[in-house]
């Protein structure tokens, strides 16, 4: 299961050559050593490599399906798709047992350094003007969803195929704004900021039916109950 990498769009903008070098690079190195560990006429280890939505780009205000055109606009995004490259790569010239997991953003108890535990921290520490644009729409999967995504494609995923990691439900950052104050018990408000979104993207939201057809996936833990138990977990 790869996930090591740059993961946060912001780190990837600060130091573009690190995010190459690990999401990229780092990938193929990894397929590589895998590649070698293969024995003769044996199907060889499975390698699930954890890419991003955020290949995908700005494009239509509709649920993005695998078949889709990938148009990154962030560093980040282009470094992701350097690793599908290296994916493709393995597949094609070792015939490694490679899926590809595109996951839409997670968050939940645990996270930190990311936009809602920052969002709580900054209300928490008595902030109530909160940056952030109210415009964008975004398909968030609860944390924990997320790792029994991963294990049922370990257990039922299918090589040499993309999926993406998503509920397929739209979440305006006004909206989940307003539930995690609610939740808090605080009144606030959203600030836009003065210049464009930080990925380039104001739409991302996911189609999960391939994810689900193939494995039987479903996201079960309900946005109040990711919101609840991370204000839970920041308290203690």
């Amino acid at each position: 299961m790869h996930l090591a990498a740059v993961a946060y769009s912001q780190e990837a903008r600060s130091d573009p050559s690190q995010a190459w070098s690990v999401n990229a690079e780092g990938t193929a190195r990894l397929l590589a050593a895998a590649a070698k560990q293969r024995l003769p006429n044996s199907a060889g280890p499975l390698v699930i490599v954890a890419s991003s939505a955020e290949v995908y780009g700005e494009g239509e205000s509709q649920p993005r399906r695998e078949t889709d055109a990938t148009r990154p606009s962030s560093v980040y995004g282009w470094s992701k798709l350097g690793a599908e490259a290296a994916a493709g790569h393995a597949v094609v010239a070792w015939g490694l047992r490679v899926i590809v997991v595109r996951p839409f953003p997670a968050t939940g108890p645990g996270q930190t350094n990311r936009l809602v535990p920052n969002w709580l921290s900054a209300l928490r520490a008595g902030q109530r003007e909160i940056d952030g644009d109210p415009a964008i729409v975004r398909d968030y999967v609860d944390v924990r969803d997320t790792a029994e995504a991963y294990l049922a494609l370990l257990g039922s995923g299918r090589p040499g195929e993309t999926y993406n990691l998503a509920t397929g439900h739209e979440l305006r950052f006004s909206d989940l704004f307003t539930r995690l104050t609610e939740a808090l018990g605080v009144s606030a408000q959203l600030v836009p900021p003065t210049g464009p979104p930080r990925s380039g993207i104001v739409h991302l939201v996911g189609d999960p039916r391939k994810l689900q057809q193939h494995t039987g996936w479903e996201p079960i833990i309900p946005l109040e109950q990711t919101l609840a138990d991370l204000i839970d977990a920041q308290a203690h």
